[in-house]
């Protein structure tokens, strides 16, 4: 039988491919999309492949917090756990100068007790449509890259009202394979979340910024929410069975959480932008936070408690993006890409049907050569790092939204289309506390951080800044705005462009004097996004044909399923064991004279003969995450909960990148620590029984 032109064009690029190793999934790689499980490849190594009941029930257990981060239901009365660095922003907007629950810890002993989070939404992903064929059918050839992005917003948008009018679920359409596919995801929505349990701080992130992305760890990174229906605890049919006995080294394990994002299939001219442009930027701003936020905090407790959630997020986000700007730093990492991409372009040129293709990466490369002239301008404006305040960000949103919902809903902004509604108005109708002190503070340093980017003789910054001093302008715009009031954003938020005009409200009208250079930004960003989309869904067609569909793409903050052994590595020549115990880390402590940040809670010293020392506490595994796994559950081949994903080990941090299992690791805590500090350090009985029955007594 003479062979079919496809047939000949993988046979053709099979060997290029193969030279350059990026043709086969390497070791346990991979985040994987739900609806296309990598069944025969965990058959082949692993001897174990989930059938559709595993996964629906791991996947309808699974939750995405859309504050950042991951969880899962661990009780049929809607219990939920996460982590304490992902609870922090809820932990944060309720405590006072009287409770600081961040660093002294919440427990609730009755259901009156939970106290209920003031914005926070949960989504569980309820199902997957392939909605490919209807997206990119709406690009019709010889458009406009300004029009076919137009097409391609009113349609998404389009898809997602049908879906949300006839379910009544939460639905988006996800990229994926940077424009490749298009899937729609239903997700049921819970906003009536209560706050059960979460350990003092200095627990949960135990050894600080020294042991932040290190092993071994001591963390007991853990916080417990319950959701509520109608005034009622959540009646789930999908939740985690809580293991007793933990994981075993080498035992199989899976991920199943929210990877935030992955730039693995990105072309070497978006990898070098990044290297050149995005990281110095963003570590700049980041270390300039970071030496604001410490020295604010160092001048009162008061002042250290209202900062603390954003220093924390600040100093974690400092340390990763380092890690990461360090891969693309390394001449080897960075000289992988480019020859696995010669490869790839050799393999195309030798397929005779896609040699329209070859043209891909050139397009891609000019495109995000406009887009990097825009930066900073885009941060600075759109991105608001020229503003920096809380504030500013309800301004924006009070003059845009009457505007936005004006327009036809596939013409508008897409966090104003209907589908996002809901979810926009929790947010913008937050009681969270709002200190005007705090507040003033970060449009200070946004001010100051807009005049070092565009100069202060820039006209823009001058009609900013209005003839004050930035510290001036930002007492001045602090303390005459009404936007703290929620009664007055609702009022606003309901009207129309004219009574926002009327208001003359000061932080609005500085949104209003910058919002026409920065939509204009933002639509040079999206009409090059638009050509890069259209030329990597050519590259993402070409890989379909010459590698087939069994990989996976890169992340998107949406579920996937990541799998790896509990195991150990080899580090300076010693071997790392794959789990530490309570005991290390009282040696921990002891080792550092009891100083912070290796000192412990009062109740861990006091309470510490009562503990099995022995307990498993942290562990590492060679599964697949980046941030946004953070919360995820580790489950073993029953689908029961071993585990909490809450850090990746220092290595970890280039898999943004590529993968490798040499020595980075997925970081968490065990099943067994968490049962063992609940039953013994803080007498929480009914909540352990509660994990171990998998219901309320």
């Amino acid at each position: 039988m003479k062979p079919t032109l496809k047939a000949i064009c993988q046979a053709v690029a099979g060997a290029a491919l193969a030279a350059a190793g990026g043709a086969a999934v390497q070791a346990d790689e991979g985040m994987w999309l739900y609806n296309a499980p990598p069944r025969q490849l965990l058959q082949e190594r692993h001897g174990f492949a989930p059938d559709d009941a595993w996964l629906q029930h791991v996947q309808q257990a699974s939750v995405r917090f859309n504050s950042g981060g991951s969880g899962s239901f661990v009780s049929e009365d809607g219990l939920l756990i996460s982590n304490h660095h992902v609870g922090a922003d809820d932990l944060q907007k309720l405590s006072d100068a009287q409770h600081n629950y961040l660093r002294d810890g919440l427990q609730a002993r009755t259901r009156a007790e939970e106290k209920r989070c003031l914005d926070l939404e949960l989504n569980v992903l309820m199902s997957i449509e392939d909605v490919t064929a209807r997206v990119k059918g709406a690009i019709q050839p010889g458009l406009s890259a300004e029009d076919a992005f137009a097409a391609r917003r009113a349609v998404m948008a389009a898809i997602e009202k049908e879906s949300l009018d006839k379910t009544g679920l939460r639905s988006d359409v996800v990229t994926l394979y940077q424009g490749g596919q298009y899937h729609l995801y239903r997700f049921k929505r819970y906003t009536d979340v209560r706050l059960v349990f979460a350990p003092e701080q200095q627990i949960a992130f135990y050894g600080g910024d020294p042991d932040n992305f290190e092993y071994p760890r001591f963390d007991l990174d853990i916080c417990l929410f319950r959701a509520y229906e109608n005034g009622r605890p959540a009646k789930i049919q999908h939740y985690l069975k809580w293991s007793t006995t933990g994981v075993a080294e080498n035992e199989l394990v899976f991920v199943s959480g929210h990877p935030g994002n992955t730039a693995r299939q990105l072309t070497v001219a978006e990898l070098e932008y990044q290297r050149d442009q995005r990281f110095p930027y963003t570590l700049a701003r980041l270390n300039r936070l970071e030496v604001l936020l410490t020295a604010w905090s160092a001048r009162s407790a008061e002042n250290a408690r209202r900062a603390r959630d954003m220093l924390f997020g600040v100093q974690n986000s400092r340390k990763a993006r380092d890690g990461m700007w360090a891969g693309l730093l390394d001449p080897q990492m960075l000289g992988g890409k480019v020859a696995a991409e010669q490869k790839l372009r050799a393999a195309v040129a030798a397929c005779p049907t896609r040699q329209d293709t070859l043209s891909a990466w050139t397009r891609i490369a000019q495109a995000q050569q406009v887009i990097a002239g825009t930066h900073p301008v885009y941060g600075l404006l759109e991105g608001q790092h020229g503003f920096g305040s809380t504030l500013f960000g309800i301004a924006r949103q009070l003059l845009r939204a009457p505007e936005e919902r004006a327009k036809p809903n596939g013409d508008r902004l897409r966090e104003f289309r209907d589908s996002n509604r809901e979810s926009l108005e929790l947010q913008l109708f937050s009681t969270e506390p709002i200190y005007d002190d705090f507040e003033q503070l970060k449009l200070a340093d946004g001010l100051g951080w807009l005049i070092g980017q565009l100069g202060y003789a820039h006209p823009l910054v001058q009609q900013v800044l209005a003839g004050r001093a930035p510290r001036e302008r930002a007492a001045e715009l602090v303390t005459g705005t009404k936007v703290k009031d929620v009664a007055v954003r609702k009022r606003l938020y309901a009207g129309s462009p004219a009574d926002g005009a009327a208001a003359r409200d000061p932080l609005i009208e500085l949104a209003r004097l910058v919002d026409a250079e920065a939509r204009r930004v933002r639509k040079i960003v999206e009409v090059q996004e638009e050509v890069k989309q259209q030329a990597y869904a050519q590259i993402a067609a070409a890989r379909f044909v010459l590698e087939g569909t069994s990989g996976y793409p890169d992340a998107t903050f949406t579920l996937r399923l990541a799998f790896g052994l509990a195991q150990g590595y080899d580090e300076d020549g010693r071997r790392i064991p794959y789990q530490t115990t309570l005991a290390g880390l009282y040696a921990r402590a002891a080792e550092h004279n009891h100083l912070p940040p290796f000192d412990l809670p009062p109740r861990w010293i006091e309470r510490q003969r009562k503990l099995d020392l022995t307990t498993p506490f942290n562990f590492v595994s060679t599964a697949d995450i980046i941030g946004g796994n953070s919360g995820s559950p580790v489950v073993n081949r029953r689908g029961e909960f071993v585990g909490i994903n809450f850090d990746g080990k220092t290595q970890a941090l280039g898999l943004d990148y590529s993968y490798t299992d040499r020595q980075a690791r997925a970081v968490s805590v065990n099943s067994q620590a968490i049962l063992e500090a609940l039953r013994k350090v803080y007498r929480a009985d009914a909540l352990a029984d509660e994990l171990v029955r998998g219901k309320a007594k």
